[in-house]
């Protein structure tokens, strides 16, 4: 073959493998802007890790009661949490007003999110609201502007078909509520004027609202800050908690209206697993028939799921066998107690946070087990979200709200393909 002849086959070669690279890239390119167009959230697979579907195999289904409340629950199907915004407060700045809605998470909530969130599969958002930063005066009257914009936010539950819960969160102080008996009458006069401002101004939601008396009331502060230890002092606040939580039902109730028969949730101490399962614990007297919720935070394994200082990033289906013991263990609890006899209960919150970069497998395996562990024994869950993706502390985010993209698909798709075992439609 001669030069010229030699130049123009390679020239030929080059352009076709060129053209070759072109067509494959062009293919790509079109295949991701269509799945773009078709989930613009891109709540789709990484392809990084296996997305497990809990089965009879691995979890047996369990006897559920077949009454109003337990169906209510189960069209719940899976919750989130809005953390870490309007639970956000600065009790060093009290000018900061509105703003502390970004104040944490550094994202202002919109309508989009949720409609991300229904388009994804969940039917539940939790919004907890601190308002001790939001008095303008003596009497706990809460500033009608941030009333305004937690309704609005709610709202946007509500246009997409989802329910979703409100409650008091980050005001158990000495300053506003705290379970002992110092503070008693101030709480009872605290709680009492929220509570009345909450249920008047959610008065005109349907059941799509629910309401909650408080998040993990406790001792604050003391050494039984976080697990009742059968001392006076942990009897004394169970003791109030129980009282308040009867006010809080009462409270509600007697605004009448929707308000009427709405779901209310109520927590033990420290709204954890062994608040409500405390013998000491109970379940408040109700004019409306079986319309209270057992509502409980479980970061289970701890030293897994929550413990920052702990190494542990490991949660394996087949070898994992101690962390699903422990799951198992507190969740049947929950069931023997209250929902084999009827009694609904809420995990509204729960979460695995990210400890290492290689740790998705095991935290979506997690998310798989545990929400249909809770399926199966018919109860509903929220993933804690907070927006927090990077640091060395609780990073729980899994959605980016800023730019409403999944940043964890993953985890997002576990919670949804397991969240109705035992409760299928």
């Amino acid at each position: 073959m001669n030069k010229p002849k030699r130049m123009l086959f390679i020239l030929s070669i080059f352009l076709a493998v060129a053209l070759m690279v072109s067509v494959t890239a062009g293919g790509a390119l079109a295949e991701a802007a269509l799945e773009i167009e078709q989930d613009p959230y891109q709540l789709i697979p990484s392809g990084e890790v296996e997305i497990p579907v809990i089965g009879e195999a691995d979890l047996k289904k369990f006897d559920l009661p077949d009454n109003e409340a337990l169906h209510f629950v189960s069209n719940l199907k899976a919750g989130w949490n809005l953390g870490n915004t309007f639970d956000a407060y600065d009790d060093g700045n009290a000018s900061l007003g509105l703003r502390l809605e970004t104040y944490w998470c550094q994202a202002k909530t919109t309508q989009e999110l949720f409609h991300a969130l229904k388009t994804a599969g969940f039917n539940l958002v939790r919004i907890p609201v601190s308002w001790h930063n939001h008095l303008v005066d003596d009497e706990y009257t809460i500033d009608p502007a941030w009333m305004d914009r937690v309704k609005e936010v709610a709202q946007w539950a509500v246009d997409e078909g989802m329910y979703f819960i409100v409650n008091i969160h980050h005001d158990n102080s000495t300053q506003f509520f705290y379970p002992d008996d110092e503070h008693a009458e101030q709480s009872e006069r605290y709680l009492t004027a929220i509570w009345k401002q909450i249920a008047d101004s959610f008065a005109g939601f349907d059941e799509h609202c629910i309401l909650e008396s408080m998040n993990e009331p406790r001792l604050v502060g003391k050494n039984n800050e976080w697990g009742l230890d059968g001392s006076p002092s942990a009897n004394t606040a169970v003791n109030y908690i129980n009282q308040w939580n009867q006010k809080f039902v009462d409270i509600v109730r007697g605004t009448g209206g929707n308000n009427a028969t709405r779901y209310l949730a109520v927590p033990g101490y420290c709204a954890s697993p062994n608040g409500v399962l405390s013998d000491l614990f109970t379940i408040p007297a109700d004019p409306a028939d079986n319309r209270i919720i057992i509502s409980v935070h479980a970061y289970t394994p701890y030293a897994f799921a929550l413990n920052t200082q702990s190494t542990d990033s490991t949660f394996d289906l087949t070898e994992s066998k101690d962390k699903k013991q422990e799951i198992a263990l507190f969740m049947n609890s929950l069931y023997n107690k209250f929902v084999k006899n009827g009694t609904p209960v809420i995990i509204d919150e729960f979460g695995a946070l990210q400890k290492k970069p290689d740790d998705l497998q095991a935290r979506v395996n997690f998310a798989a087990y545990y929400i249909a562990s809770a399926s199966t024994r018919g109860m509903t869950c929220c993933w804690w979200d907070n927006h927090v993706f990077t640091g060395n502390g609780e990073r729980f985010g899994i959605i980016d709200r800023v730019n409403v993209r999944w940043k964890y698909p993953d985890i997002a798709l576990a919670i949804l393909e397991n969240c109705t075992y035992n409760r299928e439609p």
